[in-house]
């Protein structure tokens, strides 16, 4: 694990690059990461997206899947691909403040 700054915050993340703790993400960190990996500024269809992420770890403890997301929130998964291009899963989880979705190699 490292610190780094990002938002004006010091905060971990693990050797792949997730927010090692869930709870030290707000909003200026996603926009933040969303701008690092290419698919700022973050739209209504990313925070939709987002926000049932989150949610849906609060209430389970683990990642969302691609699968989840387009099923319980209703995001039609070629409109998932438009938002966060090549690799989707990772990139929801990443902005999203969570750890590596399981199964993502």
């Amino acid at each position: 694990m490292s610190s780094r700054e990002i938002a004006g915050k010091v905060v971990e993340f693990d050797e792949e690059g997730f927010l090692a703790n869930p709870a030290d993400w707000d909003k200026s960190i996603a926009e933040a990461l969303a701008e690092e990996i290419g698919i700022a500024p973050l739209e209504e269809g990313h925070w939709k997206v987002i926000e049932f992420s989150r949610a849906d770890f609060a209430e389970t403890g683990e990642v969302p899947t691609l699968r989840r997301v387009t099923k319980q929130a209703g995001v039609p998964t070629k409109q998932i691909y438009k938002l966060f291009p090549k690799g989707p899963a990772k990139k929801m989880a990443l902005v999203s403040g969570l750890g590596k979705p399981t199964g993502c190699i």
